[in-house]
């Protein structure tokens, strides 16, 4: 069931994308990538881990226009952002060809659309669901925020990052495998979906 997988999690900020991910890459026995993937793009790129992560918490269309259009260039006068891009897509493809794995966020679904063994989801959930779980469990960042921006706020960079790079729609259902609503199912029952999902199709 594992041979050459890769599954891509896309999510919604607050759905526990990366807790699914990760239990999944536990059931499976296979390699998770979700934050690695900054430090090891900053040590093949030369780039410091906080500019990644700046790209990644700052990801409004404001932000990208004035990095496009007024960052630093290098090689054929490459934007700091499609730079950061590119050596984020590179670990990515890395990740990937080195064994089956499960990659949380960063347009991996998109980096790798030519990959032949490939499982991309969306993890989406609602307004109330998100709220509560943003609330109670102590992985999300809210600190001087009410929670409903905190969401609003994540989802647009998300989205805005998305959108940018691909050139598709954040969270359509046209672009994903499956969209999982993890507010109605939790966290276990999202992941036992998913593989069953997963195991339908490979039989």
């Amino acid at each position: 069931m594992t041979d050459n997988l890769v599954i891509t999690i896309s999510r919604q900020y607050g759905t526990g994308g990366r807790e699914i991910g990760h239990k999944l890459a536990l059931r499976l026995g296979i390699s998770f990538f979700d934050r690695e993937l900054i430090t090891r793009a900053a040590k093949k790129s030369g780039f410091s881990e906080e500019l990644f992560e700046q790209l990644d918490k700052r990801a409004t269309n404001s932000f990208l226009y004035s990095l496009t259009m007024f960052g630093s260039t290098g090689l054929n006068g490459m934007s700091l952002t499609d730079q950061l891009y590119l050596a984020q897509a590179k670990v990515i493809r890395e990740a990937a060809e080195s064994g089956p794995c499960v990659i949380v966020g960063r347009c991996a679904d998109h980096v790798l659309r030519e990959c032949t063994n490939k499982f991309d989801f969306f993890i989406h959930g609602t307004l109330e669901d998100r709220i509560r779980r943003i609330q109670t469990c102590g992985d999300y960042e809210i600190t001087g925020k009410s929670p409903e921006a905190a969401l609003e706020k994540m989802d647009k960079q998300r989205s805005t990052y998305y959108n940018y790079y691909t050139g598709k729609a954040w969270g359509k259902c046209d672009h994903y495998d499956l969209c999982v609503n993890s507010g109605r199912l939790g966290v276990d029952k999202s992941v036992e979906l998913i593989m069953t999902y997963i195991d339908a199709l490979k039989k």
